[in-house]
């Protein structure tokens, strides 16, 4: 067994920075999570706490929150730092184009619905047509 030269420790604590931050976590099937970095591991395995997924469909989102979350480090694609723009008002607020719209839960599952509906019937569409394609 060989020591761990300097790159390889520099590596795995490369997310120690990140420590008890407000994190958005990108997952391989393309969900979204936010949450403040617990925990994580040599294999980025992460811990998040206060969890939430950001679900985004056009100009709708919710945030559904999750609680203590787990990460495999195999499925997280991209970890970075929320960047919170501090506003009098409300110092929790993440800043979101004007032109978002946060819904509850139920509704953004409706139009997560809808727009898979709409993709699957472009593609059986797509389908039928290819008998025209004369590459």
């Amino acid at each position: 067994m060989s020591w761990a030269g300097p790159d390889e420790i520099f590596l795995s604590t490369s997310l120690a920075g990140f420590l008890d931050k407000k994190l958005i976590v990108l997952l391989r099937d393309g969900r979204k999570l936010l949450g403040t970095l617990c925990s994580f591991d040599q294999f980025a395995n992460v811990v998040l706490q206060g969890a939430c997924e950001r679900v985004i469909v056009g100009e709708l989102y919710c945030d559904v929150p999750l609680g203590l979350y787990v990460i495999r480090g195999e499925n997280v694609v991209l970890i970075g730092e929320l960047v919170w723009f501090w506003i009098e008002q409300d110092r929790e607020k993440d800043e979101l184009p004007a032109h978002m719209t946060c819904v509850s839960e139920a509704e953004i599952r409706k139009a997560e619905k809808a727009e898979r509906e709409a993709r699957d019937l472009k593609g059986s569409m797509r389908k039928r047509m290819e008998f025209l394609d004369f590459d």
